[in-house]
């Protein structure tokens, strides 16, 4: 696992082992991630959103604490996958890194309690699977407009984002961080130490 550019992010690129029968790779291990992490993912809930190509999800978020960390793999198809840094407070706050998750590849995407998440999917039935550390709360659910101009994230050009009604009537990251929805960066590395293997 490598960290991102966003601090709290780490993508993983598994070595495969291919031959004339197909494919193995092992997509999770908790040594490797501890070791890259210096912590310990609590498994609480797993996802799997099965999406059309167009298809943007997010940008999503949880109030921390205790937020949701969230490991994310693309199984089936192709989907580009962004993390926002939507930390009030942090020296990143409303940067955005895009990182394409796929079934030939077969890279991970980690990212810490605090961060922001959405993917766009590049393929029909593009398949991503989700491990995360808390469940599902929608009472501490919020969500940035995926397309808001002011963040300005690199969607590619030709595919035509299909939203869900919450996502289209999310608020900009600017509302978001005046109506106090956005958690505070001192809050997450609070928690994060919390959860930090001894």
């Amino acid at each position: 696992m490598k960290p991102m550019e966003i601090e709290g992010a780490w993508i993983d690129a598994p070595r495969m082992h291919a031959d004339d029968r197909g494919g193995l790779h092992e997509w999770f291990r908790e040594g490797d991630f501890r070791t890259a992490t210096g912590r310990d993912l609590r498994l609480s809930q797993a996802n799997c959103s099965v999406s059309r190509r167009g298809t943007l999800r997010g940008i999503h978020l949880a109030d921390v604490p205790p937020g949701q960390g969230k490991y994310v793999k693309c199984v089936r198809g192709a989907v580009l996958d962004v993390v926002v840094d939507v930390r009030v407070g942090s020296p990143g706050f409303g940067r955005w890194e895009l990182v394409r998750l796929d079934d030939e590849d077969h890279r991970g995407v980690f990212l810490s309690e605090g961060l922001g998440h959405g993917l766009l999917a590049l393929t029909d039935d593009a398949t991503v699977i989700y491990i995360c550390s808390e469940g599902y709360n929608p009472a501490r659910e919020h969500g940035v407009h995926p397309l808001d101009p002011e963040l300005g994230i690199a969607w590619p050009a030709g595919v035509e984002p299909l939203l869900s009604p919450k996502d289209a009537a999310a608020p900009t990251l600017a509302e978001a961080r005046d109506r106090g929805m956005l958690p505070s960066y001192e809050e997450c590395l609070a928690f994060y130490a919390s959860r930090s293997y001894p």
